[in-house]
């Protein structure tokens, strides 16, 4: 850091000089006092402060001591500040800074400590014209000191946090780390971290995989912005409290929600869904894969595997994946391939896409019947159509496939090919 600027002033006439030495002597005589009304002030004023104890107004007099004693040498003898002389300023930076005050807390201590030392030059000055002249003159030199000496403690306080959060970020790659590995961590500041985020050995845990798959604001989806705004996005607390574990990791964003007393898969399958869409309001498109329940460490592999299969789930444009929404059923039709769809009789093909861009009533039907037991007319009911519409439409579906609903296994394989055709279509919802 550069020298600070001279505080001196532009050269004074000697009857004005003399009157601005004879009010630093005066704030000299009585500058423990001036301490001490810059603590009690600062106490009043600085809520965070108001809460310490005796021992850390003890540490902040000596602070503001020091800064009033380097000021008064400075302003009597017009010479340079240098880095060195603010080396504990800076220690002190770093003391707050580690105590969780508030940046803004020790420039407003910085404020409240020019004020009472300015107050206190006017009234050692007192009232004649010359003394009000020469106090004026100690303004510039004053401001500047607090400027570069707030500016210099600042830069500390960067510093420290740049550190915290560089510290924080390794600290949860390595928990992270050993969670895939399936084990967690039994002493030392992981398992300190791991307890923060309320896992333990057999913690019922999911796995939650997202990458980003475009951005309407930059246009590109892979810069490290995305990773860290939807880290932040799903670190925030949802429904339940406590904190979540998440990380950004080659170039996927992993979050291990704990399912903590009270919750079950859904809700968290709820929250992150609200995630992905406020996200896609604010124009970072992402597709997420959910995992299911992983009854502990040891299971978190195979549910970190889980959630990255669950993206292939997800349509090009974005959406989630979440599979303990699905059944095994909707899983195999979902993850069906192109010999799997071409497997499927031409004539059911056919009818389910025309079906489709009429607004799918025979879908409907065939799904209806199905969940009602191929009990018809409680199938028609579901539907709210006459018994006989629902009739007319089986018959439809058996004269164009050759496939009787009513049987089985045709029904199976209808079910079937519907699952496959919606599982295929871009811009679907699979979640």
């Amino acid at each position: 850091m550069p020298r600070g600027p001279a505080p001196g002033a532009p050269a004074l006439t000697e009857p004005l000089s003399r009157e601005r030495r004879r009010i630093l002597h005066s704030v000299q005589d009585r500058l423990e006092d001036v301490a001490k009304t810059a603590v009690a002030v600062m106490r009043t004023e600085i809520p965070s402060y108001a809460l310490q104890d005796e021992r850390f107004f003890d540490d902040v007099r000596d602070q503001v001591l020091a800064h009033y004693r380097m000021q008064l040498a400075a302003l009597a003898g017009d010479r340079d500040i240098a880095p060195e002389d603010l080396v504990f300023s800076r220690a002190a930076a770093m003391r707050r800074a580690r105590a969780g005050f508030a940046l803004e807390d020790w420039i407003s201590a910085f404020r409240v400590g020019r004020q009472v030392l300015w107050d206190a030059l006017l009234d050692c000055a007192g009232m004649s014209a010359e003394a009000q002249q020469a106090a004026l003159s100690l303004v510039t030199p004053l401001m500047r000191y607090v400027d570069y000496a707030s500016t210099h403690a600042a830069q500390a306080y960067v510093e420290y946090e740049q550190h915290v959060v560089a510290d924080a970020d390794r600290e949860r790659r390595d928990l992270l780390d050993q969670l895939l590995a399936g084990t967690a961590p039994a002493r030392g500041p992981l398992l300190a971290a791991a307890q923060a985020y309320g896992i333990g050995p057999h913690s019922p845990m999911m796995a939650v995989v997202a990458v980003c798959v475009g951005d309407t604001r930059t246009g590109d989806p892979t810069s490290a912005e995305h990773g860290y705004a939807t880290s932040a996005s799903i670190g925030i607390a949802g429904p339940w409290a406590g904190r979540t574990l998440v990380v950004v990791r080659h170039g996927e964003v992993v979050a291990v929600p704990v399912v903590r007393t009270g919750m079950d898969a859904e809700d968290i399958c709820t929250h992150f869904e609200a995630v992905q869409r406020r996200l896609a309001r604010e124009g970072t498109m992402l597709a997420m894969g959910i995992s299911t329940v992983a009854k502990g460490a040891g299971e978190l592999p195979r549910a970190y595997e889980e959630a990255r299969a669950a993206l292939d789930l997800v349509p090009s444009d974005g959406g989630v994946a979440a599979l303990p929404r699905l059944s095994p059923f909707d899983y195999l039709a979902l993850r069906a391939d192109d010999l799997a769809r071409q497997l499927v009789d031409p004539r059911v093909r056919a009818l389910l896409e025309d079906d489709r861009r009429r607004g799918d009533t025979l879908a409907a039907t065939i799904r209806a019947f199905a969940e009602a037991d191929l009990n018809l007319r409680l199938a028609a009911d579901r539907l709210r159509v006459h018994h006989n519409t629902a009739h007319y439409r089986l018959r439809r579906i058996e004269e164009r496939t050759g496939r009787n609903p009513r049987r089985i296994a045709d029904l199976l394989e209808l079910l079937v090919a519907l699952a496959i055709r919606d599982g295929a279509g871009e811009g679907e919802d699979h979640q």
